[in-house]
């Protein structure tokens, strides 16, 4: 899929933006950015929240793992969405385990959240010049390797 998104990519005018759909892992998002993608659209981030699955900067976590029954820490403590703020683990664990709707909900706000600001540090990091850095910070963090080489990254020849 990268070296396919890095052919197509280039292919297109680097002045007009260019869309990669249904394409919405946080790494595969940052790797696409890294090939010269532009935009994006998944129903990923709304769909896994159904299922119980939040998107950190250190991964995935599934809320319904039994591990989270007495975990009174917030889904991400770096996020300020209603339910990091609000609630602890072990509350969203409850309400996914009762299918309370409020589960779906805070979850979906989440992933929203971190998504929002994933493209967020990835445009800011495209307009200083240091996406490799991100990219490299980011991919450490959520415990993946880069895939490829990315050197010549559009992201960072396109500031």
């Amino acid at each position: 899929m990268y070296d396919i998104t890095e052919l197509v990519a280039g292919l297109l005018p680097a002045a007009r933006p260019r869309y990669l759909m249904g394409v919405g892992k946080p790494t595969d998002l940052v790797e696409a950015v890294a090939r010269g993608v532009d935009l994006f659209d998944c129903v990923l981030p709304t769909r896994n929240a159904r299922n119980g699955q939040a998107f950190t900067p250190d991964g995935p976590i599934n809320i319904g793992n039994a591990r989270f029954a007495r975990d009174g820490a917030p889904l991400d403590p770096e996020c300020a969405c209603e339910g990091c703020r609000r609630f602890s683990r072990a509350y969203l664990r409850h309400l996914f385990a009762a299918r309370e709707l409020l589960a779906y909900r805070l979850m979906t706000l989440h992933n929203l959240t971190f998504y929002l600001g994933l493209m967020r540090d990835m445009r800011r990091a495209v307009a200083d010049g240091a996406f490799e850095r991100f990219r490299s910070r980011f991919l450490a963090r959520y415990g993946v390797e880069s895939v490829g080489d990315s050197a010549d990254s559009p992201a960072d020849s396109e500031a």
